[in-house]
């Protein structure tokens, strides 16, 4: 099978399992700040730990190809680590990880753990200098048969130096079995399933460790795909930890055998937002994600900004757009619909001044447009920023306090 072919049924599968399993989490404005990133792990009650961890997948990375859902430009990928180092989130290493979820120490009520599955080559490439550059650790999930695979695939030699440099490696199976195929292996009968899933959990795990000289106890199910009599086959070859793709934040009692993880698509910036996104616990209040978004065209108020005008003027300048109709325009505002926005043909600036007060915490914008002679619209740029709602309720000054008026008993003594 070629790499377009492999890439092609990855990202299908991958879009068909989130589209099911992404949840719309609602999460309430706070200023509350993250759990300090340098709180150190302390023994804790297990039916005590409100600790929650989000666990993003990452996949292929490019620094010039447009993004497709698999495949992510590395300046995104660096805004998201910006936005994680910003946020205070604790990135974790893999080991902190399983000896939080499987062990009885704490962490801080908000991490991060970093995954890439399969093992290409932009890895060491793209992502990992700016790993390295963030100092964040980060957890390979490499498949056997793509380990010194030539062309896009990592080499050996990649993995041991970033495992110099804070990667932990774990299983991704021998050869990436998609599910048409451990349908396959299933209906030739438990005896030849039971041997199919020994190779691909038994066989992957002792290949990693005897390459990599590290113990290789987690598993990520590729395309998130399993079946119960996994578990048990994992069990027994000592893996502790293993992955799927259904987005969800991981908590001390998530089961081990199905952990939620968020996959990070190149072209859906909203997953980002809700993998940040931490909702309340016992001890703390919820928090919005970060807004990690990247336009076509200059936009005002700017992709992810945070602004305090209730009222302000949402715009666009289109003017490196050729042949753009300005007759077919249409701004979408969330929570007013289409609305009268205007057009300088002189500056190319389509723009509309919001005319009843921003309430929700964050507002999303649609322009689309079509081309001269051209039948269908262009591909919408949409775009969102966040309100400072606490700012806005806020007085600008402090309200004076009233003259002081002279008493009867003074008037009288003068």
């Amino acid at each position: 099978m070629t790499i377009k072919a492999f890439t092609t049924i990855l990202i299908s599968f991958f879009i068909a399992c989130i589209a099911m399993a992404q949840s719309s989490l609602t999460t309430a404005d706070s200023d509350k700040a993250v759990a300090d990133a340098t709180i150190p792990p302390t023994l804790v009650n297990a039916t005590e730990d409100h600790s929650l961890v989000t666990v993003l997948g990452y996949h292929d990375f490019t620094d010039g190809s447009e993004a497709t859902e698999m495949l992510l430009p590395i300046d995104a990928f660096r805004k998201q680590l910006q936005a994680i180092k910003d946020l205070k989130l604790k990135v974790l290493t893999l080991e902190e990880f399983i000896e939080w979820k499987t062990g009885n120490f704490k962490l801080p009520e908000r991490s991060v753990l970093i995954t890439i599955d399969d093992g290409w080559k932009t890895v060491y490439t793209h992502a990992y200098p700016v790993l390295k550059e963030f100092e964040f650790p980060f957890t390979l999930f490499l498949y056997k048969n793509y380990v010194d695979g030539g062309g896009k695939a990592l080499t050996s030699e990649m993995v041991k130096e970033m495992q110099a440099n804070g990667a932990s490696v774990g299983s991704h199976s021998v050869s990436h079995p998609y599910p048409s195929s451990v349908k396959k292996r299933i209906k030739q009968g438990p005896e030849k399933y039971a041997t199919f899933l020994d190779t691909e959990f038994g066989d992957s795990k002792q290949f990693l460790e005897e390459k990599f000289g590290n113990v290789v106890n987690t598993y990520a199910y590729p395309g998130g795909f399993h079946t119960p009599e996994m578990f048990d086959v994992a069990k027994n070859k000592g893996y502790t930890c293993l992955f799927t793709v259904l987005p969800g934040k991981v908590s001390k009692k998530s089961g081990d055998m199905t952990l939620p993880r968020y996959i990070i698509l190149g072209t859906h910036d909203s997953v980002f937002e809700s993998a940040t996104s931490f909702p309340a616990t016992a001890t703390s209040t919820a928090s919005l994600g970060a807004i990690i978004q990247t336009t076509r065209h200059p936009v005002t108020p700017a992709a992810g900004s945070t602004i305090g005008d209730r009222l302000p003027e949402i715009s666009t300048n289109l003017s490196d757009i050729e042949l753009l109709d300005p007759a077919s325009l249409v701004m979408r505002v969330s929570g007013f619909g289409q609305v009268p926005a205007t057009f300088d043909p002189e500056s190319k600036k389509f723009s509309w001044k919001v005319n009843r007060r921003l309430r929700k915490p964050t507002c999303d914008i649609t322009v689309s447009w079509k081309l001269l002679e051209a039948e269908k619209y262009e591909k919408p740029m949409n775009w969102t920023f966040i309100l400072n709602r606490r700012a806005t309720y806020l007085p600008t000054t402090a309200p004076s306090l009233p003259a002081a008026q002279p008493s009867e008993d003074a008037n009288t003594a003068q």
